[in-house]
C-alpha cells in the first residue's frame, strides 16, 4: 500500500469535501472537510494535504507549517474516510507527515483528541505521542511527539 500525501488544489478540494467519518465519529471530529478548507484560507499557518492510498483519495489532514510560541508544530485535524478506515492508512499518513515536519525542521509535535476517541489516542500513541498531561484542554486530550 502506498500512501502519500498531496496538496489540496484545483483538481481534488472537491472530491476533499466528499470525505466523512462515520455516524457515530461525527462527536470526535465534528467539523467536515470543507470547514477547514475555509479556515485555511484565513489562517496562513495552515496547510492541507489530502491522503492518497496508492491513486485513491482516503483522507485528509490540516497542519500547522510554522511552531507556535512554545516551537510546537499542530495537527488540527487528521480524517480518514469511513469507507478506508482500519486499513492503516491513517498510521501511514502520520507516518509521512512526521517525516515531511521534520524535515521543515520540527522537533515538539502536538496533536489533540476527544476523551472518548480511543481508536485515535491507540494510533497516536503506537506513534510515540505521550500525553501532556491528564488535563483534558478544550475538550481534548493533548499529546506530544518529540521528533530526532
Amino acid at each position: 500500500m502506498g500512501v502519500s500525501l498531496q496538496p489540496v488544489s484545483m483538481d481534488n478540494w472537491y472530491a476533499c469535501t466528499q470525505l466523512k467519518v462515520k455516524g457515530e465519529q461525527a462527536a470526535v471530529f465534528p467539523a467536515p472537510v470543507v470547514y477547514w478548507i475555509a479556515e485555511s484560507k484565513y489562517r496562513h499557518d495552515y496547510e492541507l494535504r489530502a491522503v492518497y492510498g496508492d491513486e485513491e483519495l482516503v483522507g485528509f489532514i490540516v497542519f500547522c507549517a510554522e511552531p507556535d510560541e512554545d516551537d510546537n508544530y499542530w495537527i488540527p485535524a487528521l480524517m480518514i474516510d469511513e469507507r478506508h478506515q482500519g486499513k492503516g492508512y491513517g498510521k501511514a499518513a502520520m507516518v509521512n507527515l512526521i517525516a515531511l515536519l521534520g524535515r521543515m525542521g520540527c522537533k515538539r509535535l502536538m496533536i489533540g483528541h476527544r476523551p472518548n476517541n480511543h481508536i485515535a489516542g491507540s494510533l497516536y500513541e503506537s506513534l510515540g505521542f505521550q500525553k501532556v498531561s491528564d488535563v483534558v484542554v478544550d475538550g481534548e486530550i493533548i499529546r506530544l511527539l518529540h521528533i530526532d
